[in-house]
Order: C-alpha cells, then structure tokens, then sequence
C-alpha cells in the first residue's frame, strides 16, 4: 500500500530531523493559552469568585495541567508519538487506544465549535452584515484550510498572531484598569452566582485538559526533556496567570461575563479584529489534534490508514456546523464535564510509561530502530474498569462537592490504582496483536543513515 508522504507524520515516530527549536514549539503552546477563551475563562471566574478565590482556583489548576504537560509530554517527546498512539504501550492497547482518539477527537470536535462561535462572536460585532451562524461556518472553515498544511504552517500564524495578541492584551488591560482603581478591582465581590474554588479549579483544568492530555501531539516534535519542561513552565504560566486573571480584572471593571463585551469596551474595533483573529492559532490545534485522534481509532480498529488532509476536512466542516448550532451557551458545563473525564487518561500514562513499565521494553527497543514495537496489546481490561471509574468518583467529587479538586481527584485515583494493579499482576493485555508498521517509516530510515558503518 503506497502512501504520500505525511511530513506530520500521523502513524508513525518523527525523526529527530524533523523536530523543532523548543521556542518554536513554545510559541504555539502559549498560542494554545492565549486567545478570546481565556478571558472568557477569567471572565467566568470573576462573575462567581473573588479575585483571590480566582487567583487560587489558577494556581490549582494550573498545577494540574503542567503536572500533565510536563509527563505526558516527556513520553511523547521521546517517543515521538501522537497521544493516541503512544497510548497503545502506555496501558491501553490497540482497542483502548481506539477509545482514546474517539475521545480526544469528540472533545476537541467540540472544542472546535467553542472557537468558532468565539471567532464568529467577534467578527459579528465588528461588521454585522451575515447572522451569527453564517459567521461561524466561514471561520471554521478558514481555520479548516490553515489546517491542511500542517504543523509548519501553524507554527509560522502563532508567531504572528501571538504578539499582536499579548499587545492588544496589555492595551486593553491599560485602557479599562486606568478608570478605576486596582485596589478597588481587586477587591471587588463576585457579580454572579457563587462557586467554590474547587469549581473553580475544576473549570481552569477543564480549560485545557484534553490539551495537556494531548501534549505528546506538540512535543513529539521537541528535542529534548528540558524543551518540553520549559515550554510547559513559560506557556500555561502566562496563559493561565497573567491572561486569565486578567480577565477577571476586566470583568469586574464592566461587570459582564460576556468576553466580547468587555474587549470590545476595552480597546474597540482593532481590539475585536485582532483577538479574533487570534483564536485561529488554539482553533487549529484544536482541529489537528481532533484528526489525529481519529485517524489512530480508525486505523486500530478498521486497520484502514486514512488520508489526514480528507480527516482535517470532515471534522473543520461538522465542527463549524456545531458552532452554527450555539455551542458557546454551555460553555462551563461543558469544561466542568472534561475536567474529570479526561484526567484518567493522562493519569494510567503517566504511571504506566514512568512506574509500572509493563511495555516499556518495546517501546525503548522500538525506538533505538525507528519503527512502532512489532505487536501491541488488545484490550487491558483493568485500565478500563480503573478509567471508568476514576472518571465516575472524579464526577461525584464535583456533583456532592467532595473534599479537594475533582480533576485532580480523578487523575491521581487512575494513576494510583494502576500502580496498585500493575503490582498485584492485573494489567495484563488479552492478547498480543501483531502492528502494521508504516511504509518507509522516517525515524527508521533516518536510523539506519545514521548507524554506524561495521568494517568487513
């Protein structure tokens, strides 16, 4: 079977010539944390907290996401594997892995359409003209286009779109602050209805989990463990810190939760066009990362590889779709739903790749080579019943508000139980299944240039 070359290389370990500087990759981390979502999410924060109830419900979650990051991430990076492959040999195997890309490519389809009707939101404001959803299936399928050409093409719009943002940022930070006092903002009461900050929390996590869980998608395209450390450290610091608080500062100068109130009050017509057009470089990731999840369940399901470019297509077109039918408007609910759904995940791979190492030895093999281990799990059936069920305790944590964080709870229940059951000999995969490696895989080619020369 003959296959175009994919320099994103979607099935396969990306060579080492084809990584990146880690600013480079950096600048589309922050590019993930800074746009219109993250004021929203400030914005949220402030209608039901006080700023420093706001403050510690970032401080909380952000130490959640870059726990994950910096791991998952750190697997990703040595592997040189997408998220939803690596998670066959991370606990999973090949039909739990399958499981994992239909949920990464359903969270972030959904994702998508959040984007969206915040990018349509803006331009709707700005220039009228078309209804609120004929705006939002032109931008998704704008970002749709940006999509096709990869993660090159969206390295070179975060750096343009990222300064402009971080500009029109600290203006419209300038313009509202300058009419009232800090200490006064800083002070004021929540104007909505009141959360805890373990929702609060909760939500912030929520904001970027499936991110964080999709990380390996980013930082198999990094060098070394410091770059993926690094780019962690800077990218959810600023994003989560300086954007997100932000956001509550301005909503309690405007007293509205709406975000694409208070940056059009904030700084106007530049203000609207460039924050929209920043929610492209988070917009894309949100597609790329939806396509990779689903082209991994279908080849490990179907064991049919499919084409990323006609992937891309299909879901940037139902995601504008679903932006068009009002997504926006559950908003919270949504991120409180993901924040201890999506944990789990990122808890068994964590402890199965760095503690419990059932499969490491092939994959540590494997990648001296280039290529995928030759066989792979079927089903690990305690990995499931222990994602299940941490992700139902993670729920009832947050609906009887139980004591501490439920996506942390959800993580840290998942990744101790697989510990637990990987040292009493419960994870074991049904059976091995043999891996269909990719054709003229890269990393393997780039291998064999490199070995050493044996003299006769």
């Amino acid at each position: 079977m003959s296959q175009p070359l994919d320099e994103d290389f979607p099935l396969e370990r990306v060579p080492q010539s084809a990584r990146y500087s880690w600013f480079n990759v950096a600048v589309q981390r922050f590019g993930q944390l800074s746009d219109l979502t993250q004021f929203l999410l400030g914005a949220t924060l402030g209608a039901g907290l006080s700023f420093w109830g706001a403050f510690w419900a970032f401080t909380l979650g952000s130490v959640i996401l870059e726990v994950v990051c910096i791991f998952v991430g750190i697997a990703g990076m040595r592997e040189g594997l997408s998220t939803s492959v690596l998670a066959r040999w991370t606990g999973f195997g090949r039909y739990g892995s399958t499981l994992i890309g239909l949920v990464i490519a359903v969270s972030l389809f959904g994702w998508f359409g959040v984007q969206t009707a915040v990018f349509a939101q803006g331009l709707h404001s700005l220039v009228g003209g078309p209804p609120l959803w004929a705006w939002a299936l032109v931008t998704g399928l704008g970002v749709t286009v940006l999509v096709l050409k990869g993660f090159r093409a969206m390295g070179w719009t975060a750096f343009v779109t990222v300064p402009a943002f971080l500009g029109l940022a600290g203006w419209a930070m300038s313009v509202q602050i300058s009419k009232h006092s800090l200490g006064d903002l800083v002070a004021s009461p929540p104007f909505g209805e009141a959360m805890s900050v373990a929702t609060g929390a909760t939500i912030v996590a929520g904001s970027y989990i499936v991110g964080a869980v999709t990380t390996p998608d980013m930082t198999r395209f990094n060098r070394t463990t410091g770059d993926v450390v690094k780019q962690t450290l800077v990218g959810i610091s600023l994003g989560e810190y300086v954007l997100g608080l932000a956001g509550v500062l301005l909503a309690y100068a405007v007293k509205t939760s709406d975000v694409v109130a208070i940056i059009t009050a904030s700084s106007g017509v530049v203000g609207v066009v460039i924050l929209v057009s920043a929610t492209v470089k988070i917009n894309n990731w949100n597609l790329y990362s939806a396509a990779l999840g689903l082209i991994n369940a279908v080849e490990s399901l179907l064991k049919v590889r499919l084409n990323r470019v006609a992937v891309t297509v299909g879901i940037g077109v139902l995601g504008s779709v679903l932006a068009a039918a009002g997504i926006l408007e559950r908003f919270a609910d949504f991120l409180t739903v993901l924040g201890v759904l999506t944990p789990p995940i990122a808890g068994i791979m964590v402890a199965e790749y760095f503690v419990a190492r059932r499969w490491r030895p092939v994959l540590d093999a494997s990648r001296a080579t280039g290529r995928l281990p030759e066989t792979e799990p079927g089903w690990v059936p305690a990995t499931l019943v222990l994602w299940a069920a941490a992700a139902v305790l993670g729920w009832l944590s947050e609906h009887y508000h139980w004591w501490g964080i439920p996506a942390l709870n959800s993580l840290v229940i998942a990744g101790v139980g697989y510990v637990v059951a990987a040292r009493l000999g419960l994870v074991r995969g049904t059976r091995e299944l043999p891996v269909e490696q990719p054709e003229q895989p890269a990393a393997a080619l780039e291998a064999l240039r490199q070995a050493p020369v044996r003299p006769a």
